[in-house]
């Protein structure tokens, strides 16, 4: 269903039960910190912007706009959730009967082990990135444009490798990972790498790599198939870099700390 270009469909379906779950979930139990109930809301106003908003007519039309998605699922939406620590208090709001059998039938499913070697770091990187790649191949693109079931897998497999990558990137309690800080700052600058590739793939491209764009009519703005290409690499290149520059500055201050503090101590000796 579309009301004035926003929609209501499986993605607002999945949105509408997180934002229950978390609502009863805090029910009588300790109170989340602020700034983790912003992120939450914001991280799930993300999803709904991306998926059921203008944004996801628009990205059939504009290359960039289409980047301007991806760009929400991947490197905005899984980092602002991860943030929150939804997970305890989203347990919280099912019924124990339900809980603890959940729990202890996935532990011991023939799915955990490969999901457990999945979410180490180097999987995690290579799931992330591929996917991220693999995507933008001009076959599969082309393909996600006339499918919807494809283009919603393509939705599907971007939001779940992204919440595997930044919960090394991050390492938000209750999360684990195998990363120092050094390691995490490597982590997380290879994998903008990957982006600013592919971003300069089509910035020098000298002509519209994506067939479905450049045969349009008619193109919002009046851009030309090949300056839409070269906007969707500025997105790439630039709003697309923010979180993972973000995450890599902590990650380098967090790994020169200890340094400073021994600098420090061995000054005042």
């Amino acid at each position: 269903m579309s009301i004035a270009g926003w929609s209501i469909d499986l993605p607002f379906a999945y949105v509408a039960l997180m934002a229950a779950l978390w609502l009863w979930g805090g029910r009588g139990g300790v109170p989340a910190r602020r700034w983790r109930s912003v992120a939450f809301w914001a991280g799930l106003a993300t999803l709904v912007i991306a998926l059921d908003s203008p944004i996801d007519t628009e990205a059939d039309k504009l290359l960039w706009v289409h980047m301007v998605q991806h760009l929400l699922l991947l490197t905005v939406a899984p980092p602002l959730l991860l943030l929150a620590r939804p997970g305890p208090r989203l347990l919280r709001a099912l019924p124990t009967a339900v809980r603890r059998p959940l729990a202890h039938g996935f532990a011991h499913s023939r799915w955990a082990a490969p999901l457990r070697a999945l979410a180490r770091p180097l999987p995690a990187w290579l799931a992330f990135t591929v996917t991220l790649a693999v995507w933008h191949v001009p076959a599969l693109y082309e393909a996600t444009l006339r499918s919807q079931a494809l283009h919603d897998l393509e939705h599907i497999t971007f939001y779940a490798t992204a919440l595997l990558f930044w919960a090394h990137a991050l390492a938000v309690p209750p999360l684990r990972t195998m990363l120092d800080w050094p390691r995490r700052a490597v982590y997380v600058a290879a994998a903008m790498v990957v982006g600013w590739v592919l971003a300069l793939i089509f910035a020098l491209a000298r002509h519209p790599l994506y067939a479905a764009y450049a045969h349009l009519a008619h193109r919002p703005g009046g851009l030309s198939a090949l300056s839409d290409q070269q906007l969707a690499a500025g997105m790439m290149w630039v709003p697309g870099s923010i979180s993972f520059t973000i995450a890599f500055i902590y990650a380098l201050y967090r790994w020169l700390e200890p340094q400073r503090e021994r600098a420090a101590s061995a000054m005042t000796i």
